[in-house]
């Protein structure tokens, strides 16, 4: 009887482990200082009682270590204003050292609740229409769950999904010059947080990364 016991037990094991490398995410953020982060463009970002906060811009903190790349980004906000304007960066091509390359080069997950379908919290800015609006009212905290999957991106809001987008679908005109250059995107980039203007106070409480399986 050892023996069946004994495969049983790792098997037990086994799954466990892997369960636990499900479950597990990486902070990319240390609640102390922004190791691992880099600023550029106007504005910035500071750490204020183990959270980041934005100031003025228009800029962008990005994460120096690595492209990310199919895995879930989990990132918890909170706005001071029903105007404010911020978004997450994702598929950034490159190093950026100015902030419109990754505009233009990288998805931006946006920020920003009172915009139209193609411009709200939740969907890939311009690209991808909005399928709800489950956005927190103003200073309470919000989950987006941003999910990079090869070629498509899935991004939850509080739990309810708000846009699916694949690069290469049918990608909407440009409504203004200050809207992204349209194209595919890679699949793995650098990601980064927006500081959009000097109105706009955005905290971030948790930013990490979770492989996909």
């Amino acid at each position: 009887m050892r023996r069946p016991m004994l495969i049983l037990a790792l098997l037990i094991r086994c799954t466990v482990v892997g369960w636990a490398q499900t479950d597990n995410w990486k902070p990319l953020f240390n609640g102390k200082d922004l190791s691992g982060w880099q600023h550029v463009g106007p504005g910035s970002f500071v750490v204020e009682h183990g959270l980041l906060k934005s100031q003025g811009g228009m800029g962008l903190l990005w994460y120096t270590p690595e492209k990310i790349g199919k895995a879930r980004i989990r990132v918890v906000y909170k706005l001071m204003d029903k105007d404010t304007n911020s978004g997450v960066y994702i598929r950034i091509p490159e190093k950026p050292t100015e902030p419109w390359m990754p505009v233009n080069k990288g998805n931006e997950v946006q920020i920003y609740n009172p915009g139209d379908d193609y411009h709200c919290t939740g969907v890939i800015y311009s690209f991808s229409k909005a399928l709800a609006r489950p956005y927190k009212p103003v200073g309470e905290w919000n989950t987006l769950e941003i999910t990079l999957d090869g070629p498509r991106t899935v991004v939850y809001l509080n739990g309810v999904k708000t846009t699916e987008y694949t690069q290469g679908d049918p990608e909407p005109p440009k409504v203004d010059e200050g809207e992204p250059d349209r194209g595919r995107r890679p699949d793995f980039g650098y990601l980064g947080l927006q500081n959009h203007n000097e109105g706009s106070v955005v905290y971030f409480r948790e930013v990490a990364v979770q492989p996909l399986r």
